[in-house]
Order: C-alpha cells, then structure tokens, then sequence
C-alpha cells in the first residue's frame, strides 16, 4: 500500500513526498529515461559520423553509465530519508554541494524541457502546417502540468503509457529488420540486407579514432534522464525492492533499445546511406514498405519528446522541493499539496517551459543557439553524475559500515568510481574537438559563476544555516536507524 513517509525530526509538522508509485510504474519510468530523442532522430546524424562502430560508442556510455546507476543506488538505499541525490550530495559534500547539484540538475531539465516543447511543435506542423506554433506549446504543457500536478501516481501513469510507445517502436524496428536480413532484402538502391554491412564498407571503424570520439559528443545527450530512477525513488511503494531491479535491468534495456536497435538498421542499411538530419527509424520502415512510416514515427518522436517534458516537471518540482527542504530555495516551493506534491515548484517549471514560446518566433540562429543549449544541457548532467560518484567515494571513506551492511552494495565500487570519473574527463575532451561543442564547453564555467553567486546571498539568509542543520540532523537520525538495523 502507499503511504506517507514519517520520520522523526525537528519539525513534524513539514509534510513529506509520497511514496506513491507502483513497482509496473518505476519499471516503466526507468525505460523512458533510458529512451530520448535522442535514439529516435540523434542517431542518425551518430551514425552518418561514426559508422557501424556507433555500436561501440553506445555500449561504453551505457556501462559507464550503469555503475553512476549502482553508485546512486547504494547510496539512496543506504538512508531511506534521502529523497534525491541533492540530498545525499548535501549531506555527505555539504550544503554548497547540494545547491550546486541540486540547481544544475534543476537547469539542465528546464533547458530539455524547453527543447523537447519547441520539438513538439515542430512535429506538429508534420500534419498541421498551419497551426500557430504557440498553440501545442500551450497544450503540452498544460497537459503535463495537469498529469503531475494532483498526484505522483499520475506522473507513472502517464510515463508508463509514454514508455510502451516507445519500447512498441524499438521493438517494431528490430522484428522488421530481422525480418528483412532473414529474407535478404535488396532495397530499390541495389543494398542487400546482410551482416557484412557492418564492415563491408571500410571496416568497423570507417571514420577512424576521431570519427569515434565524434560519437561520444553526440550520443552522451541521449542518455540524459536515466537517473530519473533516482528522483523517482522516494516516492516508490517500496524502495528497497524496486530500486535495485529498475537498475539492474538498464545493461539489457540498454542492448536491446540502443545496441539491437541500431544492429537492425545497420545490417539492412548500409551506414553511408544515412544523413546527419534523418530517422534512422523512418529509413527502415520506408525500406519495409510501410507507406505510412514517417507518420507512425513521428507520432512516436511527439511521444518521447513529450515524454522527456514530463520527466523534465516531475525532475525540476522534485529537485526545487528538495533544495527549499534545506534551505537552498524558497520557502514556498517546500510547500506540498494535498496529493503529497510540491505544487508551487510544478507551477514554476510549467511557466519557464512557456518561454519555449518566443523562441518558436525568433529566426535564423534557433537551431545554432539549441545545438548550445543542448551540448550545456550534457554538461550539467555529466556534472551532476559526477557529483553523485564523488559523494559515493565519500561515503565509502565515512561510513564504511553502511557499506558493508548495504542490500544493494556497487560492485568495485571505489575503483570503478574513478575509472567513471576517467571516461568522463574524456568525454570533456571530445567536447572541445568541434567548434559548435566547444564554444557550449567554454561558456559552461559562467554558469558556476552564477551559482557561486547565488550561494554567497543564500548562505547569509537568516534562519538558513538553522534550517540546514534541521535538515542534517533529520538524514543523520535515519542514518543511525539504518546503521542499527544493519
């Protein structure tokens, strides 16, 4: 059953996230955050760059990635009081950690959240060209401001229902392209489907070592929102029991989404027949013969993009409830309503996401300033990972008996830790081998600046360093439970 979280604190009158999404529900969530995008429309300008050893460059993201998902998955489970990772960076970095991560993970999904809506409106002129561009502005994102706003039950749903659409297509795209390499089909170019496509045509590395690296840069975006598990995970039925499955099972959604997907295309399409702004999704079913594939595919590229605006709410009300909770943020955004959601920091989001709007009007740089935004969107939640695998060396350093105890403990984790923050440094490199990533890569150390700022007038807040320690002694009472359980 769900139920309202209650631990002894300070105050008890502050009421609490609810832990109300099913086990059916976090296993849906923990797809859809693995799914973007990214995937449907990115990958083909990935593969245009990198060849057939984009399956490489996909596989080394994804298991990098899983060990940042164990890391944070110890973590949340070693105290059952954190709600995020903004808390367990405060409470193990200290607070001017969890109002840096806590903010840059909040600005990474306004500025996703504002692409993905401008995307929806792009795709919407598919079938009406003539509808004004504000007006599925307005209604994605009422829409989504409704499905998050009255209970965290109805963010699962809907994300579930957005997952199976796109776990349907991937699945579609994979049993059409064995279909074809079964039946070695020959399209209207003259290209059989057949294995060899993978190296028939200057090998498996075509573009060499920096046409890999070229990979990196691009596909790193379309894994933004896997840790979204994490954000979820305080307000799961039961954590301790779904947590660790919905991260476990990310290595095979993982080879099937990513690795077996893009395997199809590429053995019945041969990889320069690709163009850097074109579906690898809408090549394949046009090859089948589905007259109606650029359609059925658009539908699904709405579906995730609306997605990734519904994760983007949920992800920015969650981490604005929390950086209020230990005094990072305004006192009002602390507020929950009476579904257990923090409706004032829903309200906030769902207005920023409207400044999509003007920009849908602007001509000319759009695009340039959005391959920015974007490339500044991957920073900020590389940076956010990272903090998440620096707060794991920490933790491993000062509560060695946690780890010990832990139910779910990350194997090899110090080592793996560093060997994370390694892949990471290099993934910082290729970001400065391009011109459009490196101006992003160069202009991302204002936004410290920024939030350094912001740190120096909040810390003098009177009542701030109070509440901070409220809040501190709230995750070390939990702490100290846990460790007498263990």
């Amino acid at each position: 059953m769900a139920s309202e979280v209650t631990v002894p604190q300070a105050d008890d009158a502050v009421p609490h996230l609810h832990r109300d999404l099913s086990n059916r529900q976090i296993q849906l969530i923990a797809i859809g955050g693995a799914i973007g995008t990214g995937l449907f429309m990115g990958s083909g300008r990935t593969i245009s760059q990198t060849g057939p050893a984009v399956l490489l460059v996909y596989a080394v993201i994804g298991f990098f990635v899983f060990f940042v998902l164990r890391a944070m998955g110890e973590l949340l489970l070693s105290n059952l009081n954190y709600k995020s990772f903004l808390d367990f960076a405060a409470d193990l970095l200290g607070p001017a950690a969890g109002f840096f991560i806590g903010w840059s993970y909040w600005f990474a999904w306004i500025v996703t959240g504002v692409a993905e809506i401008v995307a929806i409106t792009g795709y919407s002129q598919f079938w009406w060209p003539d509808l004004p561009g504000w007006v599925p502005a307005v209604i994605t994102v009422g829409l989504v401001l409704v499905f998050n706003l009255f209970s965290v039950r109805n963010f699962g749903e809907i994300e579930f229902w957005f997952a199976l659409i796109k776990l349907a297509a991937i699945l579609c795209l994979i049993a059409v392209g064995a279909i074809l390499l079964a039946t070695n089909f020959v399209s209207p170019q003259g290209h059989h489907a057949t294995v060899a496509n993978l190296w028939n045509d200057g090998g498996f590395f075509p573009t060499g070592f920096m046409g890999v690296v070229s990979g990196f840069q691009i596909a790193f975006f379309a894994f933004v929102g896997v840790e979204l598990v994490g954000t979820a995970a305080a307000e799961t039925a039961n954590p301790r029991r779904t947590l660790p499955r919905a991260i476990n099972a990310v290595p095979l959604r993982v080879a099937i989404f990513y690795i077996a997907s893009l395997l199809a295309i590429l053995t019945v399409v041969p990889w320069r027949q690709f163009e850097s702004g074109e579906s690898p999704f809408v090549t394949m079913f046009s090859l089948a013969g589905l007259g109606a594939a650029a359609s059925i595919v658009n539908f699904v590229v709405i579906t995730s993009a609306a997605s990734s605006a519904n994760s983007g709410v949920f992800s920015t009300g969650r981490m604005l409830f929390g950086l209020a909770d230990e005094g990072s943020a305004p006192a009002p955004f602390r507020r929950l309503n009476r579904g257990g959601v923090p409706a004032p920091a829903l309200l906030v989001t769902a207005v920023l996401l409207l400044s999509s709007i003007p920009l849908l009007y602007v001509r000319g740089s759009v695009m340039g300033a959005f391959t920015l935004l974007t490339t500044v969107s991957s920073l900020l939640f590389m940076f956010v990972w990272t903090m998440i695998v620096v707060s794991y060396l920490v933790y491993r350093r000062r509560h060695a008996q946690r780890h010990d105890d832990s139910i779910y403990p990350m194997p090899a984790g110090v080592a793996m830790s560093w060997a994370v923050l390694a892949f990471f440094a290099f993934v910082i490199w290729t970001l400065c081998m391009e011109r459009a990533t490196a101006v992003a890569l160069a202009w991302f150390p204002s936004w410290f600046v920024v939030l350094a700022t912001g740190w120096l007038i909040v810390r003098r807040r009177p009542g701030r360093a109070e509440q901070y320690r409220l809040f501190q002694a709230e995750m070390n009472h939990s702490g100290q439970q846990n460790d007498a359980a263990g």
